[in-house]
């Protein structure tokens, strides 16, 4: 039998200890986009806290309360990026499953429209379009600061895109 504490609940994040040995992080779902134009992979760089360096990332943001996956990735495609389009669920997958259950949605956008949203009030971001063969090179030599979501946007990019 599983025993379970929980030793910290925040905002998006709770920290268990299971059988007094496993550290397990729940963290709230989330989606990114992968949107191409002209052989080129929409960014965008921000500031990340945790480890105080700004990143390049594809669109991406926390599921809501009450949200669908497809609705998040609509809404932070317009924060983000000030863009709309058609959304298309390409695959999902577990961040970190050795120590966090987040589960990351990833979606292709076409057609992409301009659609002005309303970005968060602690986000500074940059929108930036590079080829991703660039962006993973970029990310091998330590030019580039990414995430999961980078890489999974630009290898799918170059493989099925």
């Amino acid at each position: 039998m599983t025993t379970t504490e929980t030793l910290y609940t925040g905002k998006i994040v709770s920290l268990e200890l299971q059988d007094s040995r496993w550290e397990i992080v729940r963290h709230a779902s989330a989606v990114a986009i992968v949107a191409l134009k002209e052989g080129k992979i929409l960014l965008v760089k921000q500031l990340r806290r945790a480890i105080n360096a700004h990143t390049l990332e594809i669109p991406a943001g926390l599921i809501d309360p009450g949200e669908t996956p497809l609705e998040a990735a609509q809404r932070e495609l317009s924060e983000e990026c000030n863009l709309g389009g058609s959304l298309e669920l390409i695959s999902r997958y577990i961040a970190s499953p050795g120590f966090c259950d987040e589960e990351i949605f990833l979606f292709t956008a076409t057609h992409l429209y301009e659609n002005p949203g309303t970005p968060d009030e602690d986000e500074d971001i940059e929108v930036l379009w590079l080829e991703p063969k660039t962006v993973l090179e970029g990310m091998k030599n330590g030019e580039i600061v990414g995430s999961s979501t980078t890489i999974a946007g630009c290898l799918w990019a170059l493989t099925l895109g």
